[in-house]
């Protein structure tokens, strides 16, 4: 925490005032929403007035410290209500936030970076995933702000990455640290997004010119669909703390994870490999459904979930924390921004040390 700044001498004449020392501590509080939980840490405003953004930025070290240990801060009952205010959250915890780019869920631009959390329709939940984990390039750091509480459901819940690697079987682990993750996905076939959409250009040479960059490989079908097929580990060691982290999305991308309503008719009309994305082992072999089953296990075992306030603002470390979302009834609008980009070949082999709180 940054010391409170010393107060000026009086002018000359002027009657003294008494000092009032005005400590970080009360202008915030913080708890635990969970107490047998590491997540989230909720910090509200202890007094009326307190400023989120000029507060976070004077104490963006501490912050760093506690998402790094927690996985997840949210930030309640601070004056938050404008899809701007939220950037300049983001801004003042981050570099800024960036532009969503090689989608794989429908969402809406509300404002500079800042998106929609998912277009999804409301009836349907959303699997536990970390953001962007099967593209090569991700970020660090994830935003979501609530400007509209829906009526009912549209919790997003959140789980720590920790306990799901704790409860994921050693030679599993160790079958993934070998082989790693084939993510396979095929745009244009009537399902999912559209690779107009995913690579947000229409130009084919600039969609080939991103692969390349990145490690993605593609074919280009009839119709002008593509495929586009890349390898990427399964655990990665997080950047700032070094300890070894379950980061894929193994799980969430293959056609078994999908429901029943959704998973019959898309199995009935292709193949494993022609599915809008699906999930092998790197060499190309099928990811056994035990396997698979017990990922999924270890992903709700970890979650915890709180309905929405208007003006929360829910910041994440993305390697450390899973999120999903709740099906849910009447309006909802929860924003969403990143920040930070990552990839994923810096990260594969990282450093093992743990310079920070763990």
């Amino acid at each position: 925490m940054t010391s409170p700044r010393a107060p000026q001498a009086p002018a000359p004449g002027a009657a003294r005032r008494k000092a009032i020392a005005v400590s970080d501590h009360t202008l915030v509080r913080e708890r635990m929403l969970h107490p047998d939980r590491p997540l989230p840490l909720v910090i509200e405003p202890a007094v009326t007035g307190v400023d989120l953004v000029e507060w976070a930025a004077g104490h963006r070290e501490a912050l760093e410290r506690k998402v790094l240990e927690h996985g997840a801060i949210l930030f309640r009952g601070f004056p938050c209500k404008t899809v701007d205010r939220f950037e300049q959250v983001i801004a003042s915890l981050s570099p800024g936030a960036l532009e969503y780019m090689f989608r794989a869920s429908p969402r809406t631009r509300v404002g500079g970076n800042i998106y929609t959390s998912t277009d999804y329709p409301a009836d349907q939940r959303i699997f536990p995933h970390n953001e962007h984990s099967y593209s090569p390039r991700f970020p660090l750091r994830l935003f979501f702000y609530c400007h509209q509480p829906s009526e009912t459901g549209g919790e997003t819940p959140i789980g720590s990455t920790r306990e799901v690697l704790r409860r994921i079987r050693p030679e599993i682990r160790e079958r993934f640290r070998e082989k790693k993750v084939l993510y396979v996905r095929n745009y244009g076939d009537g399902f999912g997004l559209p690779w107009q959409t995913v690579f947000q250009t229409e130009d084919r040479g600039e969609v080939a010119a991103y692969c390349a960059s990145v490690g993605i490989r593609i074919e280009w079908k009839p119709d002008n669909r593509l495929r586009t097929t890349q390898v990427g580990p399964a655990v990665m060691r997080h950047p700032r703390t070094g300890e070894e982290v379950w980061f894929n999305h193994a799980t969430f991308f293959h056609v078994s994870t999908l429901p029943e309503e959704i998973r019959k008719p898309l199995t009935a009309s292709f193949v494993d490999d022609e599915l809008p994305t699906n999930t092998f082992y790197g060499d190309g072999t099928p990811i056994e459904p035990e396997v698979l089953e017990e990922l999924r296990e270890a992903y709700v075992a970890s979650l915890v979930k709180f309905p929405w306030q208007q003006g929360d603002v829910l910041f994440i470390d993305n390697m450390l924390c899973v999120h999903g979302r709740e099906s849910y009834t009447g309006k909802r609008a929860i924003l969403t921004g990143m920040a930070e980009a990552q990839h994923s070949k810096d990260l594969e082999h990282g450093p093992r040390a743990a310079p920070h709180a763990r």
